[in-house]
C-alpha cells in the first residue's frame, strides 16, 4: 500500500494502493503510521504511482460503509492530514499525476510541491461531491492557496493544470515527468541541509494558527453530521454514478 525507501537521509513514501490511491481508513492510518516512523530521516518525499497522485476519498467504500464507516473515517483522514502538515521535518510532494479533493489536500500539506508537466490536474472538488471540508483540510488549503484565488478554488471545485496550479499557490515548481522524483529529492535535500531544530520551530510558528483551528471540535462535529446525512449520501451516490458514466 505505502512503499518506504530512502536515498541518503531522505525518506521516500510512494503511495501504491490500487490505480487511484483512494483514501480509506486503512490508507489514512498507514500514512499516519509511516510518518511517525520517520524520525531518523532529515526530510521526506511523498509521491504516487502511475498517472495519479491520489484521487481523494474512496467514495465507493464510503457509500458501502455508510454512516458508521464515515464516523470512523473522518477522524482518520483529519489525523493523517494534520500529521503530514505538522511534521517537524521538511516534507516535499512529488505530484506525479492527478491530485483531486483529499489528494490535493494531502499534497498541499507538504512544505514544497512539485508537479509533473502535463501530468494531470489538481484541485479540491469537495463541494461538487456534496461534502464540506473537515477543519484540517480547510486550514491546509487556507494556508496554501493565494488569497485572491482561495474562495474561487474552494467554492468552484475547479481543477487546474500545472501552470494554473502554480499561479494559485497549489504548486511551487513544474518538472518533466522523468525528472520529477530527482527534482523533488533535490528540493528535500536543500531543506534538509538547514538546521532541523530551527526549521521545526519555524514551521510550528508559521502554522500555529492553522493547527489551532484544526482542533475546532464544534466545526468537526457539524461537518461529520453533514457527511453522514441521508441527503449527502444521496448526492455522493449521484456524483459517483455520473463520474463512472464519464469514465
Amino acid at each position: 500500500m505505502i512503499e518506504l525507501t530512502s536515498q541518503e537521509d531522505v525518506a521516500i513514501l510512494r503511495m501504491a494502493d490500487g490505480k487511484a490511491n483512494a483514501m480509506s481508513i486503512e490508507f489514512c492510518e498507514t500514512i499516519t503510521a509511516r510518518f511517525s516512523e520517520l524520525a531518523p530521516a532529515r526530510a521526506i518525499v511523498i509521491t504516487g504511482s502511475g498517472r495519479i497522485f491520489s484521487a481523494g476519498v474512496d467514495l465507493l467504500r464510503l457509500l458501502d460503509g455508510g454512516e458508521p464507516y464515515i464516523r470512523k473515517f473522518l477522524p482518520a483522514l483529519s489525523t493523517m492530514l494534520a500529521t503530514v502538515f505538522a511534521h517537524p521535518r521538511p516534507v516535499v510532494a512529488a505530484i506525479n499525476g492527478h491530485a483531486m479533493a483529499g489528494g490535493c489536500v494531502l499534497a498541499c500539506a507538504a512544505d514544497r510541491r512539485l508537479m509533473a508537466r502535463d501530468g494531470g490536474r489538481i484541485g479540491v472538488t469537495e463541494l461538487l461531491v456534496g461534502v464540506p471540508f473537515p477543519p484540517a483540510a480547510m486550514e491546509i488549503m487556507r494556508c496554501v492557496l493565494a488569497p485572491q484565488y482561495f474562495e474561487d478554488a474552494i467554492f468552484s471545485g475547479a481543477t487546474y493544470p500545472p501552470l494554473q496550479a502554480v499561479e494559485r499557490g497549489l504548486v511551487h515548481e513544474i518538472a518533466e515527468p522523468d525528472a520529477l522524483l530527482e527534482r523533488a529529492l533535490a528540493a528535500a535535500k536543500t531543506l534538509a541541509a538547514l538546521s532541523l531544530r530551527a526549521f521545526a520551530q519555524t514551521k510550528r510558528q508559521t502554522r500555529a494558527l492553522a493547527l489551532e483551528q484544526m482542533d475546532d471540535a464544534e466545526t468537526a462535529a457539524e461537518v461529520e453530521d453533514i457527511w453522514t446525512a441521508p441527503e449527502t449520501l444521496a448526492r455522493i451516490r449521484d456524483y459517483v454514478a455520473r463520474t463512472l458514466r464519464k469514465s
